[in-house]
């Protein structure tokens, strides 16, 4: 299975994440903006809903971060 470089699933959550908070100004352009990340997200991680979507790419980040941390030894 492809896997999205770890900078690029960092972003579209960040992308999202700010997104999700944002209020007021321009609701129509903001979620316009939203549909597209998630989009993206759903894309990236191959899934099919921004749950599934997010869950997958936090996990992706998680997994590649352990891998890249080397274990202390004791």
């Amino acid at each position: 299975m492809l896997m999205a470089h770890p900078a690029v699933l960092e972003e579209l959550l960040r992308r999202y994440d700010d997104l999700k908070a944002e209020r007021g100004k321009d609701a129509g352009e903001m979620l316009r903006r939203l549909e597209d990340v998630s989009y993206t997200l759903c894309v990236t991680t191959g899934t099919r809903d921004i749950a599934s979507a997010l869950v997958a790419a936090r996990e992706q980040l998680r997994r590649l971060v352990r891998e890249e941390t080397p274990a202390v030894l004791s």
